[in-house]
């Protein structure tokens, strides 16, 4: 044998010694400890015990799903709905009419219904061992019955405890006592990427639960004047509306309310909740009054956008610009004024527009609180004493238009009573917007025909030639501040050309 032949076997060897000593080494991790001795073929060796869960020990969602599913029921609500009104040719008398009344009669033996009984579904937790529910109030509202389901299958009618349409939470009751309960949590303690877990009934799928994490916090999506929702992709479809939102020490830290979806209604990974320290305060309120008893400041505000910032000569663009005083209102009686920026509210700084009226809303009613604000660009602290806000209900009114102002994309015209007549305004001096241009920057400001111009650039305007003259001290390229009224409600806009 030639010494080349040799070094080749030797070589050959070192590589089996090697592979082999690597596949030992990779399966020391999941080899018996007897697999170090071969088994004789004859009796092969038994396969390691499996462990009783595939999940790790840290794993809480199926123990904690396990104990609450009972304390998660479906609702069912019946409301009565009136049929719509005919339309032309289908009144009494019409041909469509007569051929429908004939048909009902024909087959039916009745007349066509002209109101029928609409079923939807929701979900809600039991949050009181005697009965009392949580839910969403959109799950409840405008209903004449309210049957709510427990876990255990039995069913019980249900009536309304209080609710709260600007939340949207309501508390119901049924007559039973020794229920299961979540307890709730705290919201405030919630961190991105949080894992949560949503259980509730969509599309009538009972006890259907998902995981997910916290994807925001702090949400405003438009659904009312105290939005702070919590975002999750915990899997919501319509059904869950009521259900809760659970952490890891399975508390009750939000109440699911609405998705994001497309026309469909399907989920798309971002789902909404209450957040439990908002609930927290409103069902206590509910359910020891009947209905909740809320702050009242008396403005009305807006985002203090860079523009306005700039109009205002203002370096930063925090804090909540003041664009009405209620007359006789607590902020009236504290000296505020249209214009002042708030940028502190009893020791809480205002950053954005929607932490106000949250916090106004929480005050006690009487409660005297120091109010830090801008005026002409100078700090000054007002004291203020809360009132309580009382539901009141705005008509809504819409105008129509013709006259102008080019540049700025808007026709204006001072009021006549015939021109506030035919506008719904009530004022009867002054001018209004009747047209507002396509693309202009009027248009894009959201100015609308109706709304009435009450300042330019802090001057009061009465007619179009105080609109002229108060845009000569500043021209419009450099940007117009404008003060419009719409349905009661003020609002500071910057319209600029250039």
């Amino acid at each position: 044998m030639s010494l080349e032949t040799l070094l080749r076997k030797v070589a050959g060897l070192g590589t089996g010694l090697l592979l082999l000593t690597l596949a030992l080494s990779w399966g020391t991790a999941w080899l018996p400890a007897t697999a170090s001795s071969p088994a004789p073929a004859s009796a092969p060796a038994e396969p390691a015990p499996l462990p009783s869960s595939a999940l790790p020990e840290a794993y809480p969602w199926v123990r904690l799903a396990e104990t609450l599913k009972p304390a998660v029921v479906n609702i069912s609500t019946t409301r009565v709905v009136q049929a719509p009104q005919p339309g032309p040719g289908q009144g009494p008398g019409g041909p469509q009419s007569e051929f429908f009344e004939e048909f009902f009669r024909r087959f039916f033996g009745e007349r066509i219904p002209r109101e029928f009984r609409s079923r939807s579904l929701g979900s809600g937790f039991i949050v009181d061992p005697d009965g009392y529910i949580v839910t969403n109030h959109h799950v409840i509202a405008q209903a004449t019955e309210i049957t709510v389901q427990l876990a255990s299958g039995e069913t019980h009618p249900a009536e309304v405890v209080g609710r709260d349409p600007k939340t949207d939470l309501a508390l119901l009751r049924v007559k039973a006592s020794g229920l299961p309960v979540i307890r709730w949590g705290d919201s405030g303690q919630l961190r991105v990427a949080e894992p949560v877990m949503a259980i509730g009934n969509p599309f009538g799928l009972d006890q259907t639960v998902t995981v997910g994490i916290v994807s925001a916090t702090g949400r405003v999506i438009g659904a009312g004047p105290y939005d702070n929702f919590i975002q999750t992709d915990a899997a919501i479809n319509p059904g869950n509306s009521g259900g809760p939102l659970i952490n890891t020490r399975g508390e009750a830290v939000g109440i699911a309310s609405a998705i994001f979806s497309a026309r469909g209604g399907g989920f798309m990974g971002i789902g909404f909740a209450i957040p439990s320290d908002t609930a927290k305060s409103v069902i206590s309120q509910l359910k020891e009054h009947g209905r909740v008893v809320r702050g009242y400041l008396g403005v009305a505000v807006q985002p203090l956008t860079p523009e306005l910032a700039k109009a205002f000569g203002l370096e930063k663009d925090d804090g909540a610009l003041v664009a009405a005083v209620q007359p006789g209102s607590p902020a009236a009686e504290a000296g505020l004024r249209r214009g002042d920026v708030i940028i502190e509210y009893d020791g809480k700084p205002i950053g954005e527009i929607p932490e106000l009226p949250r916090l106004v809303a929480a005050t006690p009613i009487g409660k005297e609180v120091a109010m830090k604000i801008l005026r002409e660009g100078q700090p000054q602290t007002l004291s203020v004493k809360i009132g309580e806000l009382r539901e009141e209900e705005v008509a809504a009114r819409e105008g129509e238009g013709r006259t102008e102002k080019t540049e700025l994309g808007l026709r204006l015209e001072e009021l006549t009573p015939e021109l506030a007549q035919r506008l719904g305004v009530e004022r009867r001096e002054g001018v209004v917007i009747t047209a507002v241009q396509p693309g202009s920057p009027a248009a894009e400001a959201g100015l609308r025909p109706g709304d009435l111009v009450v300042e330019v650039n802090r001057q009061k305007v009465k007619r179009l030639k105080d609109v002229e003259a108060a845009l000569a001290k500043r021209p419009p390229a450099e940007g117009a501040l404008f003060l419009v009224e719409r349905e009661g409600a003020g609002r500071y806009v910057v319209l600029k050309t250039g």
